[in-house]
């Protein structure tokens, strides 16, 4: 009979106690002690035992991949939103730090609350939420607020407003803050000249970010979205147009310098159609092959 010891870390087995063999036969080599009691890890054991009782022959995961601009493809439905105007807007006066995001100065001014309901009109009647729908605003107060008058009017709960944190934050202007609105025109102009242009920085804490940065937050947004849903309609409420002009440039393949032909106004809404989204091309940096670095001309 085998004799079996435990312990914490392994179970060892030891072979049967074999009589002597009769002096007719010529007895077996002397056993290997190191062969006999090899230990047998646990961990082995539930290796086997997993594979055991798993197929021999398991399909593969459907991998999505990481997300890119423009997308192989969406497997969700996206409705871009813009929050109707703030109070800050009502007054003329640029308001990006993300420090006062959720004051009530930050919030929708009558006006902007009339703006809203349209676009929450439209979304219903659209059937955006027919069968359901998320909804992702920015904390920023005035997109929070858009987002619950946007589920009220179309049925839905507020457990399906999912609050989103930085990447959906008003694009920060930097030395701009408090300037006018009509400020904004200088801003735009340097975007068109290069996406990588940021505003003249500031000491009040304000961030000063050109288009690419805006671009990296909302492509980790959608890199988000696509990963945790699939086949679900998402309405976005961005508190400003640049988030939703910079995530459109890039999911149609739009040079960023030109985002602002796209410029959302208070409480527009716009359905992202999949077919304005361009079939993917390799970039060259996948087939490109520098034959003598560093020198790659």
């Amino acid at each position: 009979m085998l004799a079996i010891t435990t312990s914490s870390s392994s179970i060892t087995i030891h072979p049967p106690r074999l009589s002597p063999p009769p002096s007719s036969v010529t007895p077996n080599p002397p056993l290997n002690p190191h062969h006999c009691l090899k230990p047998i890890i646990r961990r082995h054991l539930l290796v086997l035992a997993s594979l055991s009782i798993s197929p021999l022959c398991s399909p593969a995961a459907g991998a999505r991949g990481l997300f890119q601009m423009p997308p192989f493809r969406l497997t969700n439905r996206y409705y871009l939103v813009r929050a109707g105007e703030s109070e800050f807007e009502s007054l003329g006066i640029i308001n990006t730090n993300p420090v006062a995001k959720t004051s009530v100065d930050s919030g929708l001014s009558e006006k902007g609350k009339k703006q809203t309901v349209k676009a929450a009109l439209e979304l219903k009647a659209m059937g955006a939420c027919d069968r359901g729908c998320w909804i992702w605003p920015s904390i920023t107060q005035r997109a929070y607020q858009a987002a619950e008058i946007i589920a009220a009017i179309n049925g839905i709960s507020r457990s399906f407003i999912v609050p989103e944190y930085s990447f959906l934050d008003a694009r920060g202007l930097g030395a701009y803050e408090g300037k006018n609105l009509d400020a904004l025109s200088e801003v735009y102009e340097s975007d068109t000249i290069s996406p990588r242009n940021k505003p003249p920085p500031i000491d009040d804490g304000t961030p000063n970010e050109s288009v690419a940065d805006v671009f990296v937050r909302v492509t980790q947004l959608m890199s988000i979205l696509e990963t945790q849903y699939s086949g679900e309609t998402i309405i976005i409420v961005s508190p400003d147009s640049d988030n939703l002009t910079i995530l459109q440039a890039g999911l149609v393949g739009l040079d960023l310098r030109r985002h602002r032909d796209l410029s959302f106004d208070p409480g527009e809404v716009r359905f992202v159609d999949t077919s304005s989204i361009p079939t993917y091309q390799q970039p060259a940096s996948a087939v490109y092959r520098c034959l003598n670095p560093p020198v790659c001309n």
